[in-house]
């Protein structure tokens, strides 16, 4: 039976006109005849036909199969055939009787009066619900096979799909004529009006709250997440009440609509980390900023790294057609370059190897392009490892800076984009406090320079090179541990996509020198690690254990966006917000060649000193007390 079904679905669109049709016809004639007999004696069914029995009947027939035709049944789409297709099914059943009828008055007025209204109707009952039946009986007939087989097959997988709405029902209509593991036992839907209701012939079993309780009554393994957009806070309350249950997640990261083009299972997405954040998307190259995006070339440096090639994918977006990419990483830069090429064929990119604290690399590099606006995201930003190397910070998040922002001010950049970063505010660390330098540095320039010179602040990125995530990844797939540095310490999170957008709007709309990026509420990296081992199927600290291992050097609990002394003096939207900073003072600029000399010198007690005579709040930590506190330190004096 399978097999004739499939077969009928690979038949040609002729091919299939001709059988379908043919079929309609039989199907027409034995509604005929079985509604006469229903009605009449069989000696009296010919009679009440009239004197032309088989004309009658092909009138019918022939009635029956204008209208399929008028309402394109013969078109009939056997796999994605819906409620609307049965409408047309009832309309041209309706539509065949009507026609019939007047064609019976126009060639005799008494004829439909001999066959009688009773006959009429049960015709029309019979031949549309076989016509119904012919169209939709390949569709359930090979879903109901496949549940068959998936029922049987010991690699299926039991699975739940969260969202019993439209994009619940057209995720399960598109799993059943597409090949996979999942073998689904109904919906979880927190509406309790849905619950016991059945959705594409699956129960909505329950709400998310009885999710334990329906793991283990139907040995759920899998769970689909079919609610596009679907909130952070309520990803995390299914992780959390997940904790103990070993499943795994996907989601659909976009609108159901999709599903009607492409297959469903290949539209899942494993459950990731970003989908834990409250965020909305940010899509700069449709903002009102884009349209600001200068005509020339645009440079972006330190483009091999997590956050500078998001910002050469999202200028490229915006529609900017000569770019040029500057990092130290040649290998990192060459893929980059053939990446973007083979995406963006139309604009012209360009890289160039160059380390920003080689003053006169720069200088050829900026005399061969001229670019317009610079965008600067390369720095040493590894916390721990600065904290034993501070003359790799100073040399580069600070002296690097300044040579690039000097020379693109000498080479007439007309905007120059500095990215810094949470832990420049109150720093406690050599990088955070190199970054706050390069802020200071950056926000002088722009009081002597035409250079549009502005820095933008914010917190960490998911899924940026050497952050926790793809840490906490590599560590849950390794069977564990995963390690954290403390239990209390928290963090700003936001996606790259989402940081860059942000920065790219902040830059193009000129609101000020130093902009702060809304970063919403800072998230336990202990709660990340739990919500990271639950979505890999384990249990955390039964399969994967989450061990402490104390705050590194320079590290603290928590992060801060605005300093003290800062104010916020303007609000855009809801996502940045323009700070004014204290003045950095006159001697800001002498005593920098002190700093330099202690940095290339590799003394690290003087580039302490210096660093704290620049920026007065840096304290560094000391290594955590016996509470796991860290503890302040002045700086040394020399």
């Amino acid at each position: 039976m399978a097999y004739r079904l499939q077969r009928l679905l690979e038949l040609t669109g002729s091919q299939r006109f001709v059988l379908v049709a043919a079929i309609d016809a039989v199907i027409t004639a034995v509604g005929l005849i079985v509604a006469l007999l229903l009605r009449f004696e069989p000696t009296e069914a010919q009679t009440h036909l009239g004197l032309y029995p088989v004309r009658t009947m092909l009138l019918l027939i022939a009635c029956r199969l204008a209208c399929v035709v008028v309402f394109k049944l013969h078109r009939w789409s056997f796999r994605l055939s819906g409620l609307t297709d049965g409408a047309r099914i009832v309309m041209a059943g309706i539509s065949g009787t009507a026609l019939f009828v007047l064609a019976l008055y126009l060639m005799n007025p008494a004829m439909p009066a001999n066959i009688g209204r009773a006959v009429l109707v049960l015709e029309l009952l019979l031949s549309t619900a076989l016509m119904a039946a012919l169209r939709f009986g390949p569709r359930l007939g090979l879903a109901y096979r496949a549940d068959l087989i998936r029922g049987r097959n010991s690699d299926s997988i039991a699975t739940a799909i969260v969202g019993a709405g439209s994009a619940g029902e057209m995720l399960l209509r598109g799993l059943q004529r597409t090949d996979h593991d999942y073998r689904i036992v109904g919906f979880i839907d927190d509406a309790e009006s849905k619950h016991g209701q059945f959705v594409g012939g699956k129960e909505v079993l329950g709400g998310v709250a009885d999710l334990p309780r329906l793991v283990e009554r139907y040995g759920i393994r899998q769970i689909l997440i079919a609610i596009p957009r679907l909130p952070a806070r309520q990803v995390r309350e299914i992780l959390e009440l997940s904790n103990n249950l070993k499943l795994r997640f996907k989601i659909l990261p976009f609108s159901y609509r999709d599903l009607h083009e492409k297959s469903a299972s290949s539209l899942l997405q494993d459950l990731t980390p970003e989908d834990l954040l409250d965020r909305e998307e940010v899509k700069f190259k449709q903002g009102r900023e884009a349209s600001f995006v200068s005509g020339g070339e645009q440079m972006v440096v330190g483009a091999a790294g997590s956050i500078g090639s998001e910002v050469c994918v999202q200028l490229l977006e915006a529609g900017v057609q000569r770019l040029v990419l500057v990092d130290i990483d040649e290998n990192g830069l060459y893929l980059l370059k053939r990446r973007l090429e083979r995406r963006y064929e139309t604009a012209l990119i360009v890289a160039e190897v160059a380390d920003i604290r080689d003053t006169a690399r720069l200088e050829v590099v900026f005399s061969r392009h001229r670019p317009v606006d610079v965008f600067h995201a390369a720095a040493r930003k590894q916390v721990p490892l600065m904290e034993t190397a501070p003359g790799e910070a100073v040399k580069t998040n600070v002296f690097g800076t300044l040579n690039l922002a000097r020379v693109a001010a000498d080479y007439g950049a007309e905007r120059f984009v500095y990215m810094s970063t949470d832990k420049a505010v109150r720093a406690s660390s050599v990088m955070g406090v190199s970054k706050r330098l390069g802020e200071m540095l950056i926000l002088r320039m722009n009081e002597t320079s035409s250079t549009r010179f502005s820095a933008v602040r914010f917190g960490n990125v998911l899924g940026s090179a050497g952050s926790v995530v793809p840490l906490f990844r590599e560590q849950i797939e390794a069977g564990g541990p995963v390690t954290v540095t403390h239990p209390d310490v928290r963090r700003y999170f936001m996606t790259i996509r989402e940081a860059v957008g942000l920065v790219l709007r902040a830059a193009y709309g000129d609101y000020g020198q130093l902009c702060v990026l809304e970063m919403g509420e800072p998230i336990s990296i202990t709660k990340l690690a739990r919500m990271m081992i639950t979505m890999s199927g384990r249990v955390p600290d039964v399969d994967v254990k989450i061990a402490y291992v104390g705050l590194r050097p320079g590290e603290k609990l928590s992060e801060e966006l605005i300093g003290d002394g800062e104010t916020v003096v303007r609000q855009i939207d809801s996502k940045i917000k323009v700070v004014e900073s204290p003045p950095s003072g006159e001697e800001l600029h002498a005593r920098l060649n002190d700093l330099k000399v202690a940095a290339v010198t590799e003394d690290h007690e003087a580039i302490l000193y210096w660093l704290r005579q620049l920026v007065p709040e840096y304290r560094p930590l000391l290594p955590a007390s016996g509470d796991g506190e860290p503890v302040a330190e002045d700086a040394p004096v020399m």
